[in-house]
């Protein structure tokens, strides 16, 4: 199995990149999203891949970070969803933000990727929403400043409404509430007494 790549940029196409390790052309499909953070042909490039080994076929899927390969893997176990759809989704929607859309439960955000209908955003954020790893769940950790710190807040304040037995699912609508109320600059402690209001 090929769970990394490392070498250059060799060409590229709607769906997929041709990565040139040691000369052997290696074709990965990726999201719109990938493709376009991609260098310039010839430039050094690392990707996370996802292989699918099939009777009739071997695919590559290639991904910019392990946090967003891990969100493939979860997209591919809903019903309904394939690669094709996986992508989609992973084309409009970043991996923090697809973290906060099914934490939140909020389908309408999902259903943004084309070819995902109300049925299969409600199915998606359904199955996966105990299956975020609380790390998924704010900023990722290249965000720095004001942002990184608010991400930081709600991690905190989300651990200590979980750790008073509130399900993750309900404490983070309630902080996301809680925080749209109070500001991104809101404290912890702040965090958690509306996010408690809210819950009650």
């Amino acid at each position: 199995m090929i769970g990394r790549l490392k070498g250059r940029v060799d060409g590229r196409g709607d769906n997929w990149a041709l990565i040139d390790v040691g000369g052997v052309g290696y074709m990965v499909e990726g999201s719109a999203r990938m493709l376009d953070a991609l260098p310039s042909d010839g430039e050094a490039v690392s990707l996370a891949i996802e292989t699918y080994v099939r009777e009739d076929q071997l695919r590559l899927f290639g991904f910019l970070s392990e946090q967003e390969r891990s969100w493939f893997r979860l997209l591919m176990g809903v019903q309904g969803v394939g690669a094709r759809v996986a992508l989609a989704i992973q084309s409009v929607l970043s991996a923090d933000e697809l973290s906060q859309a099914v934490a939140a439960e909020d389908k309408a955000m999902v259903s943004r990727a084309p070819g995902v209908g109300p049925k299969v955003a409600q199915r998606i954020v359904q199955e996966l929403k105990d299956k975020v790893p609380e790390s998924h769940f704010a900023v990722s950790s290249a965000v720095t400043g004001e942002a990184a710190l608010a991400g930081q807040a709600m991690r905190e304040a989300l651990s200590a409404l979980t750790n008073l037995g509130y399900q993750r699912t309900q404490a983070a609508q309630a902080l996301s509430a809680a925080r749209n109320a109070l500001g991104d600059d809101a404290a912890v402690e702040a965090l958690i007494k509306q996010g408690l209001k809210e819950l009650m």
